[in-house]
């Protein structure tokens, strides 16, 4: 594991020194900055993420040429997942004019919220952040495309149901939310507890604090409780000790649930074959048998320009950091092509790209991803889009899909976002927006 460790540790050293696409004219090149953790107790679930990116990114270079012609430009800021190092890095790289900024980091973002309308850069937190700013008429340059957590957590909730005979046999039962003591992950708890109240569950709330090493404490109050079911909302090496301890302790493994940010490979790995059973919720599918792998091989891998092993494409984190990518891609070439850009798309320009995003499925055939994801549409008031979530399960080798696409509960969380938007839009001093006058 030592030596494992170092060649991940030398890896993240040489990938992140990569320049995506060489030292072009900054005029001519759209530079997006990447905000990662290769080092740290996060870095197991960092690392591929940020390869992910790296790859997808090289693609459109290699592939396509960039998007509508004009080249990508990467630079790598290490956060180690530490919201004031994600600050820093934002101030450090806004000045080269980004069009939009990652900041994976629930804390992260909720500090660049209040700049983005400030300085013109569009913070997409994909599937993370602040829930109440997927309402686009008080939050116009932010976007959680293409679900946010308390969609998650209500679409977490309905799984239970139909595992359980409906929504009327959650009555009396117990549910424990093993949670990150942050803002990520204490961000799902409200509309959780509002689903406890609505259908007679049982909700306990267990935070670990960072980075999730010591969950002794916790799992006797798991022991104590004998949940029927676990939700868990983890990170980097705090997953792999939750899904270790669970195993360890006997729990029900298909009883178990994580959130998106908990459930990949490098999370079941340490419990080796007691993780089997384990599932997590998702917004895309596992695995590297679509066309955009065979793509990725021929135009990236096959030059000797991989962000990792060829044997690593398709676990869960590169997946996502793909899908992330992709979504900006697609989004700028929105822009681009309304604006009938061969140039960079200016802040404003760029913003409308994400707003206006309409990712068909005929696009998603196009860009080699189609039956990855599903296909969404972003609005003016809805920049969360119309997502929905599946369960995926670990089989002891691999993650397979295990559900249908599950709707998220909308009349209970939408009206509690749209609450909570206007809340929170108050605290920064934000007018409401008039959406029938965008276009």
């Amino acid at each position: 594991m030592k030596v494992r460790g170092f060649l991940i540790g030398l890896l993240a050293m040489t990938v992140a020194a990569w320049p995506v696409a060489g030292a072009w004219a900054q005029d001519k090149t759209i530079f997006i900055p990447l905000f990662v953790y290769r080092t740290g107790p996060y870095a197991p679930s960092g690392i591929p993420n940020a390869n992910g990116f790296q790859d997808y990114f090289n693609l459109v270079n290699e592939r396509d040429g960039g998007v509508n012609g004009v080249k990508l430009v990467i630079e790598e800021c290490e956060t180690q997942y530490k919201t004031d190092l994600g600050v820093e890095c934002y101030e450090r790289l806004k000045g080269k004019k980004p069009p939009l900024v990652n900041p994976y980091s629930t804390g992260i973002t909720y500090q660049l919220i209040p700049k983005a309308p400030v300085d013109k850069i569009v913070v997409h937190s994909m599937g993370y952040g602040m829930t109440a700013s997927a309402d686009g008429r008080w939050f116009p340059w932010v976007f959680n495309f293409p679900m946010t957590y308390w969609s998650q957590a209500s679409a977490f909730v309905k799984y239970v149901a139909s595992q359980e005979g409906g929504m009327d046999k959650l009555k009396g039962k117990k549910i424990v939310h093993i949670f990150h003591n942050s803002p990520y992950g204490k961000e799902a708890n409200p509309t959780l507890e509002t689903l406890a109240k609505q259908h007679g569950f049982e909700l306990t709330l267990l935070a670990v604090d960072h980075p999730g090493q010591e969950q002794g404490a916790t799992w006797l109050q798991v022991r104590r409780i004998n949940p029927d079911w676990i939700y868990l909302s983890g990170w980097g090496v705090m997953n792999q000790v939750a899904v270790k301890e669970a195993a360890s302790k006997g729990f029900k493994m298909d009883h178990m649930v994580g959130n998106w940010w908990s459930g990949s490979e490098s999370d079941v790995v340490a419990a080796a074959d007691g993780a089997r059973g384990f599932k997590s919720m998702t917004f895309h599918a596992p695995g590297a048998g679509f066309k955009v792998h065979q793509d990725l091989v021929k135009h990236v891998y096959d030059k000797g320009k991989g962000a990792t092993k060829k044997d690593l494409l398709g676990e869960v984190y590169h997946n996502r950091g793909m899908i992330n990518a992709m979504l900006n891609v697609e989004a700028l070439r929105t822009a681009m092509l309304k604006f009938k850009l061969k140039t960079p798309p200016a802040s404003e320009q760029a913003r409308w790209g994400f707003e206006n995003l309409n990712l068909t499925e005929q696009r998603l055939e196009q860009i080699g991803m189609k039956g990855m994801m599903r296909p969404l549409k972003v609005t003016c008031e809805n920049h969360e889009s119309n997502g929905m979530a599946a369960v995926q399960q670990w089989d002891g080798k691999q993650w397979k899909i295990v559900s249908d696409w599950i709707e998220p509960i909308r009349d209970v969380v939408r009206p509690k976002l749209e609450a909570a938007a206007v809340e929170e839009a108050k605290k920064l001093g934000y007018t409401v927006r008039d959406c029938s006058k965008e276009k």
